[in-house]
């Protein structure tokens, strides 16, 4: 009988031990499931970094966002991973065929350059050694580039050949307002830091004695530059699919194999479980109907060491796929480590671009996109709180004649210098913006009306005093101010209208004034 209570014992302690590894199995269960849940918010996250690229791969992601919202969907979601491989690759291959329509497009062109005849011979032998190169394919956008920029030079060879000294056209009215709007065009565009020196060196020549061949040269110039930056952007971006691509069929190949992995273990731990039921059912048979006590115990010896034997299989499978489980979160982290540098990366850069898009290039003060979003928050801060909002827009008086008289660069400093005199001149609260050309627009919250005409009047005897000395000449450069408070159901754009209307007015009433509408 001691024989039997022992082995009822040792039975209930195993049956503790099978209790004990399927809470430990739960628990790493859990774990796993709580990590591969922040994998697919990441994964969730990340898509939508790429929208904008195509208008499938946007509906493809987000019905993979969708799906991946739970643990549970994972299985639905490995057919659109496929998809979603498929359509970046797809995006791969749409860019080369783009740069293979590029190529023969400059077969195109060159054959039509190899038309002008009166081209030197040595210009002649270039364009055909330009044109046996473009025989073989582009594989990048950086290989198409030096293409384009050489094929411009061509152009500039011919074109100095066409316009000689013998044959130098006179400059016309309409050539020096081409090179107006070129520089107006120039300074309303963000180029990188290293191109600013050049770009200035294009702005002085536009602004001095302007000849074709210089008007010709700037376009060259800046239409390159422009290629340059859009290659830039294209290859970044082209790059940063290429990672998301690798990444996204890397984590697919984890999950599919981890899912495959748990299947097989959860099969395998079924059998076992089974055997496990199947032996401790026997041994409770063999306590309750076996008599003879030697018998029962060589059973119950018989079913212990079964048991044992199963137990041990259960424990060698769950220490297996642990190891399995912990490289597949090892490959994934180290995975998706690379992508979040690189995904953090691009998403600077976006930044950084989405702030140069809101500033105005010349001035650095908000630009027009940046003044719209600024107006409609304090509308709505007005809406809400009811305190007075108050728009005023100032521009300068006679801008045209400095222009005129001391060139354009001598207009952008003096923009450049009234733009610092207006945002030191407001609180952090209040709002200022290059509306356009040599106008500004001031937004200016919780000011009463009593304080207001002090306000703008303080600023314009500022801008007044500051001390312009353009080549050697002291000039007073003076600004003119309408300025209007949102009243009654009245939207902020008809405000700004009104004190439009008010700068207008004080602009025919002899500038240098200050016209505020009651």
């Amino acid at each position: 009988m001691k024989d039997s209570d022992a082995t009822v014992s040792q039975l209930n302690l195993l049956k503790q031990k099978l209790h004990s590894a399927k809470t430990a199995l739960d628990e790493i269960n859990e774990d796993r499931n709580t990590k591969l849940q922040t994998l697919l918010q990441f994964i969730g996250h990340l898509s939508l970094a790429c929208k904008g690229q195509n208008l499938e791969l946007d509906n493809k992601l987000a019905k993979l966002r969708h799906k991946l919202n739970t643990f549970e969907r994972v299985d639905e979601a490995l057919p659109e991973l496929v998809d979603v491989e498929r359509l970046l690759k797809g995006q791969y291959n749409h860019v080369m065929v783009q740069l293979e329509e590029s190529r023969a497009g400059l077969s195109r062109v060159i054959r039509q350059i190899q038309r002008v005849e009166s081209a030197p011979d040595r210009l002649k032998k270039e364009i055909s050694y330009f044109k046996q190169g473009l025989s073989k394919p582009f594989h990048t956008v950086w290989e198409y580039i030096p293409k384009v920029e050489q094929l411009i030079g061509f152009y500039e060879l011919i074109l100095q050949q066409e316009f000689t000294d013998e044959h130098r056209l006179e400059v016309q009215p309409k050539h020096r307002q081409l090179a107006h709007e070129l520089a107006q065009m120039v300074s309303e565009i963000e180029f990188r830091k290293d191109q600013r020196d050049q770009v200035l060196v294009i702005k002085e020549l536009l602004a001095s004695e302007l000849e074709l061949d210089s008007l010709l040269d700037a376009y060259q110039t800046i239409l390159s530059l422009l290629l340059d930056n859009i290659a830039r952007d294209k290859t970044a971006s082209q790059e940063f699919l290429y990672t998301l691509n690798d990444a996204i069929g890397a984590v697919r190949e984890v999950m599919t194999d981890s899912h495959n992995q748990v299947q097989r273990s959860e099969q395998l731990k079924s059998q076992l479980n089974r055997e496990i039921n199947a032996n401790v059912d026997r041994a409770d048979d063999a306590i309750t109907e076996v008599d003879d006590i030697t018998r029962l115990k060589q059973q119950l010896t018989e079913e212990l060491n079964a048991l044992k034997l199963s137990l041990a299989r259960k424990e060698a499978l769950e220490q297996r796929e642990q190891a399995l489980q912990r490289k597949s979160i090892e490959t994934m982290r180290k995975e998706l480590d690379a992508l979040g540098n690189e995904a953090k990366s691009y998403k600077e850069r976006l930044f950084e671009q989405q702030k140069l898009n809101l500033l105005d290039n010349l001035t650095q003060l908000p630009n027009r996109a940046a003044l719209e979003e600024r107006m409609e928050q304090e509308f709505r801060n007005h809406k809400r709180h009811k305190t007075p909002l108050w728009v005023a827009v100032a521009d300068i008086d006679h801008f045209k004649s400095i222009n005129d008289s001391f060139g354009h660069s001598t207009g952008d400093k003096t923009l450049q210098v009234i733009a610092m005199a207006l945002k030191n001149s407001f609180r952090d609260t209040e709002f200022v913006a290059r509306y356009g050309g040599e106008e500004f627009v001031l937004l200016l919250p919780d000011v009463a009306n009593k304080d207001i005409a002090a306000l703008l009047n303080r600023v314009r005897e500022k801008i007044k005093n500051i001390p312009f000395k353009f080549k050697n000449q002291r000039i007073t450069v003076t600004v003119s101010i309408g300025a209007a408070q949102v009243s009654g159901n009245e939207h902020i754009q008809e405000t700004f209208e009104r004190a439009d209307a008010a700068l207008y007015k004080a602009k025919n009433e002899s500038r240098d004034r200050v016209i505020i509408d009651q």
